[in-house]
């Protein structure tokens, strides 16, 4: 990780501060990004996630991010989405109808459905990987817990890209890997030791 250069985007609603304290609890100090010039020389970049899916969405398109974003991805450099940082990953969502996302994934984020259970999703679930002896899980065991907050999933058409799948009602996506793209529905940032371990694991890829 010497050789981590690591750009966390700023929109203006992100859980900055949590984030970039656990990278550097981590080892690694962050720069934040506010504009597509300053990428720069960065190395691994990150899109944390507060707010609401159109918001996020938008803000990343009046700043010029989108497309770099994209373009980002498209060259397979290290990636992480957290939470809305995942879903405006995919083409819409229910939360904000007429506003597309960045369609870097093919899917829709949905909104969990009426039942006894509480919305939004808060707190500490199980999540169960795809492949738990991939990197991305390495040293967490079979079926780690990590902290949730939220009332929207995406929903992959491509289940080959799912990493890990949790369960609140209905069964989600929890997170998703492509190549070197890596998102999770829940915050490693606010997962104690567990979320440290994704972190470290997502700076090797």
């Amino acid at each position: 990780m010497s050789t981590c250069s690591l750009g966390i985007i700023d929109y203006g609603a992100g859980n900055l501060s949590s984030v970039c304290n656990s990278f550097t609890a981590v080892g690694v100090q962050a720069t934040l990004v506010r504009k597509p010039e300053e990428l720069g020389n960065l190395t691994h970049l990150v899109l944390p996630g507060v707010g609401t899916f159109g918001d996020c969405s938008q803000a990343l398109e009046q700043q010029g991010l989108s497309s770099v974003i994209r373009q980002w991805i498209e060259q397979d450099k290290p990636f992480l989405g957290i939470c809305v940082g995942y879903q405006v990953l995919f083409e819409s969502g229910e939360e904000s109808p007429g506003v597309p996302g960045l369609g870097v994934l093919a899917g829709k984020v949905r909104k969990f459905p009426n039942s006894e259970l509480k919305v939004p999703h808060m707190g500490w679930n199980k999540v169960y990987p795809s492949h738990p002896h991939s990197p991305l899980w390495s040293g967490m065991g079979e079926e780690p817990y990590f902290y949730y907050v939220h009332s929207y999933y995406p929903e992959p058409n491509n289940c080959d890209i799912i990493a890990a799948k949790s369960t609140y009602g209905v069964e989600f996506a929890a997170a998703v890997q492509k190549g070197r793209l890596v998102a999770t529905q829940f915050h490693p940032e606010k997962s104690q030791l567990l979320g440290l371990r994704l972190l470290q694991n997502f700076l090797t890829l």
